[in-house]
């Protein structure tokens, strides 16, 4: 498949004396508000290596997220994944699945009512 258009992602963490990241800044070139750096507290990025079929992680977030936004942000990213997920595979079965333990992490963690 030929390339027709490029777009980058940027991503700025800057770390505090221990070396525990302190700020997370982003921007992507195709953002519809603009380019300016967006700033947010955690972030996961996994990268599939096409020659070593090897998933490539980077988790970071910074020392003042709290708990309660792991929790959130936890949350909303395995919901996110169970859809990417059904739309990339067509599974309905297993995307349920996993639609199912996001509801029950959703209430364990009190996202979501019981």
């Amino acid at each position: 498949m030929e390339v027709k258009k490029k777009s980058a992602i940027k991503i700025e963490i800057g770390l505090n004396e221990q070396g525990v990241p302190a700020q997370i800044d982003w921007m992507a070139t195709d953002n519809p508000e603009g380019n300016d750096m967006k700033k947010c507290k955690a972030m996961l990025l996994s990268l599939f290596d096409k020659e070593t079929k090897d998933t490539l992680k980077i988790d970071l977030w910074t020392y003042d997220m709290q708990v309660n936004e792991m929790d959130r942000f936890f949350y909303q990213t395995l919901r996110a994944l169970s859809d990417t997920y059904f739309r990339a595979t067509n599974n309905k079965e297993l995307a349920t699945d996993m639609q199912k333990f996001v509801q029950y992490f959703g209430e364990k963690t009190e996202i979501l009512p019981k």
